[in-house]
């Protein structure tokens, strides 16, 4: 009963005492950004303009490459973990269910993921297949994660929040680095090399792979969901006379394990454009073309190819106190999808297009208060041209204080898995017309959401710095299962609708303090509200929102300090409170890494995981619920 607030304890005081001891030495990482600096820091993801952190009208935290280094994290999901308006439960060895603000699932759909301005968001699901994303961490710039609506810059499924991982210039990944953890369970080794190139341009190149063994359940019983990973890429960076041109690439495969039959295949490639432009008069241009491909081989599934074309273009002007920003952009994407024995789509193949034009304009009302407007139209082959406004206010009284509002409209456009699943895969004749138990759904309409937030953003004193943020979301046509009795061809004895509502509410909170030179405590909370019901009429099938499980409250502490001159040590404690559908129960954990700079090119880290249990769930119902051990990983990191 007394091990976790003895360790608890421990730790804290070996924060204090090494922070002292510390304290006359010479700066160290953990310096090498003081609070003050923190906020300064430059963010693109709220207007894709360049804003500072202190003035951004927005829920936005910025999760460092510093902060992803020192906590040990290995893959995206774990990075994720360190921002505190993220709710981040890892289902198996190799899912994880990820949302802000609610309505999580493993296929959670009102949470926009881009890497490098790349979205990386499936229309199979409007969501995020995790076990598809991979960057090597060591190149991850920052991540920019907002929580709230970004839809009228990024577009519709931009409802609860936007994640933008921004990985560095090949400029400042030069030379040789290689990189190789591994543990009881898991293991991923890294390889990257940059280089030079002619007209002032820089490159990198880079491989890795990845092991994760299988999980058990809360039963014992072997989950089949380890996986093994390989991924190639490159970057490269031209810097302009009066701009930029950046060119990059991917390419993965990979094996799922899944009970009862052969290995999911996994595979993809991708490659991005993007040219920036400085003009006159503070103004710029971007222009960004993406080319992608996944496969997904799922045995007694489906078969699922999907192409995709995307370009956009952005202009940015200066014009007083007008900082106007317009632009647009068109998607298509060619599903080729072959049905499993259980389920499919129909029709079996499918192009979608998505097209958008954006107009946002920030005024300086005064020298302290920003108003900002702005709106977006965008099309897709579903539900026509959908329209997504926004209204920002800031008042800035001095570089130390935000106070700001927000006011939006977003929507979740359908997804393949709205409009066109079908369940068999193929029809039945029932008097001369084709059926399915579970049909098209031609009526689903885009999910609505309204969203009022209000904010503040303070550094009251040199070594300490908050936000808090407060919302309301008020949730329209959220997706049901209805019985039909339409006899029309294609159609099901049971359809997704939209005859559910929901409204949430809740408070953002995170703090950084710095009570010693080489010490700094990075805390965060959200308390939320969710609360959804089936209008008149429903006679849904299923849970409201079909599958979505939230806690009414999570937070997390994290402790970064010095141990001498070559030594850190970082610990993380959270906790999630329980959730109801299905009853997960709440649980705290740790976890904590210690990197020894064997050389100033040399990492030696040693890694705790779940080190206050011996196992733990976080999602999932009893007994399938897959449990997580108590694990070390140990990592070296070489750069020459």
């Amino acid at each position: 009963m007394y091990r976790k607030p003895t360790l608890l304890l421990l730790l804290a005081v070996l924060s204090i005492a090494q922070g002292a001891h510390a304290e006359g030495m010479g700066d160290g990482d953990i310096a090498d950004l003081t609070l003050e600096q923190l906020n300064e820091i430059v963010v693109t993801s709220v207007s894709r303009q360049e804003e500072r952190l202190s003035n951004a009208a927005a829920s936005l935290f910025v999760i460092s490459a510093t902060d992803i280094r020192r906590s040990g994290a290995r893959s995206l999901p774990e990075a994720l973990r360190l921002a505190p308006n993220l709710e981040v439960s890892r289902v198996d060895a190799r899912n994880y269910a990820i949302s802000a603000r609610g309505f999580n699932s493993p296929f959670a759909n009102k949470l926009l993921v881009l890497i490098d301005g790349r979205s990386v968001y499936s229309p199979f699901f409007s969501a995020v297949f995790w076990d598809a994303q991979s960057v090597v961490m060591e190149d991850i710039e920052r991540i920019e994660v907002i929580s709230g609506p970004g839809s009228t810059i990024w577009g519709v499924n931009a409802v609860n929040g936007v994640i933008n991982v921004i990985t560095r210039n090949a400029k400042d990944s030069q030379g040789t680095l290689l990189s190789v953890a591994a543990s009881s369970g898991e293991g991923d080794a890294s390889l990257r090399f940059g280089g030079r190139l002619s007209n002032n341009g820089y490159y990198r190149a880079y491989a890795q792979a990845m092991a994760a063994e299988d999980t058990d359940t809360a039963a014992g019983i072997n989950s089949l969901t380890g996986m093994q990973r390989r991924q190639g890429g490159f970057r490269a960076d031209w810097g302009l006379q009066n701009g930029s041109f950046t060119l990059s690439g991917d390419a993965y495969q990979a094996n799922l394990g899944q009970i009862g039959t052969r290995d999911i295949r996994l595979s993809g490639a991708n490659l991005l454009g993007r040219y920036l432009r400085q003009l006159a008069g503070g103004n710029a241009l971007r222009v960004q073309l993406v080319l992608d491909h996944t496969e997904r081989n799922q045995p007694g599934a489906y078969i699922d190819r999907l192409d995709t074309v995307e370009l956009e273009g952005q202009h940015d002007v200066h014009l007083g106190i007008h900082r106007l920003s317009w632009g647009g952009g068109y998607r298509h994407s060619r599903d080729d999808n072959t049905p499993g024995p259980g389920f499919g789509f129909w029709p079996y193949d499918r192009n979608l297009h998505w097209g958008n034009l954006f107009a946002q304009d920030e005024v300086a009302l005064t020298q302290t208060l920003r108003a900002t407007g702005g709106v977006k139209v965008e099309h897709n082959t579903y539900t026509g041209s959908e329209w997504l406004p926004t209204l920002r206010l800031a008042w800035s009284p001095n570089n130390t204080h935000t106070v700001w509002s927000a006011l939006s409209r977003t929507v979740r456009a359908p997804a393949r898995s709205d409009r066109d699943f079908v369940l068999p895969p193929k029809p039945v004749m029932i008097g001369g017309v084709p059926r399915f138990s579970i049909g098209t759904s031609p009526e689903f309409e885009s999910e609505v959401a309204n969203v009022l937030e209000l904010g503040y953003r303070a550094q009251p004193a040199q070594n300490w710095s908050y936000s808090v943020t407060a919302w309301y979301a008020d949730y329209d046509k959220l997706r049901t299962l209805e019985p039909n009795a339409t006899a029309g061809p294609y159609r099901g004895f049971l359809e997704f609708r939209n005859l559910a509502e929901g409204r949430t509410r809740g408070l953002e909170f995170w703090a950084r303090w710095q009570p010693l030179l080489r010490w700094r405590l990075n805390a965060g909370l959200v308390v939320q509200d969710i609360d959804t019901s089936l209008k008149p009429g429903s006679k849904d099938a299923t849970t409201v929102g079909l599958v979505m499980n939230d806690p009414h409250a999570y937070w997390q502490l994290r402790s970064s300090h010095e141990i001498g001159e070559h030594m850190q040590f970082d610990w993380t404690l959270r906790y999630n409170g329980s959730m109801p559908k299905p009853y997960v129960p709440s649980y705290h954990e740790l976890d904590a890494n210690l990197v020894w700079k064997a050389s100033p090119n040399i990492d030696v880290a040693l890694a705790g995981q779940n080190l206050l249990h011996a196992r733990h769930g976080e999602w999932g119902g009893y007994p399938g619920r897959n449990v997580f051990e108590r694990r070390a990983v140990l990592k070296l990191t070489m750069r020459y």
